[in-house]
């Protein structure tokens, strides 16, 4: 089985990005990335409301990276420290040496490659390092920059799961890309 250890933080860089660990210096980045309806309307899960909710996400990222059961990185931009962004490795199941890609960008930065960019350096990370086997990405079959950035990435459709998750009255598809390694 994987052993996962995220002790220390890998701190990640891209030609044009930093990715290091989320702080509470955060707060108000994140709170603006989830509390946004646009940014968060493909994904259903609820919206940050207070700094706290903020802080209280910030905490469980944390606790996920504490435990190895996941982790987050900040993405930044080379030049500032400010988050404009969150990339990560979800549900991370080491029996099956397999993640889940997930991320998220401030409106104001989408469409320049910055997620397409992130995405690329934590398939490095994902396979070199940690060394998994394969990554899914679980997105709205509406989301369809997302999309572009699964495929331009390599990654392949495996599954539309129709209705497969309940959220705020009304039932959800998700379709399944997923990439192996071919390192």
């Amino acid at each position: 089985m994987l052993t996962i250890n995220f002790s220390p933080f890998p701190n990640l860089e891209t030609e044009r990005l930093s990715l290091r660990r989320v702080n509470k210096n955060d707060a108000s980045a994140i709170l603006e990335l989830r509390s946004s309806p646009e940014s968060m309307k493909y994904i259903p899960r609820p919206l940050l409301k207070t700094t706290e909710d903020a802080l209280e996400h910030i905490a469980m990222i944390d606790d996920k990276i504490d435990n190895n059961e996941g982790i987050n990185w900040a993405i930044t931009l080379k030049n500032d420290s400010e988050l404009i962004g969150l990339i990560g490795f979800y549900r991370i199941r080491p029996e099956h040496y397999r993640a889940e890609i997930g991320y998220m960008l401030l409106p104001d930065f989408s469409g320049k490659g910055i997620i397409s960019e992130a995405v690329n350096e934590l398939m490095n990370y994902g396979f070199k390092t940690m060394q998994l086997h394969s990554v899914e990405g679980v997105i709205d079959p509406n989301n369809l920059a997302s999309e572009k950035v699964l495929q331009k990435n390599g990654f392949i459709k495996e599954a539309h799961l129709r209705e497969n998750e309940y959220f705020e009255g009304r039932f959800w598809d998700s379709v399944i890309y997923s990439k192996l390694n071919q390192l």
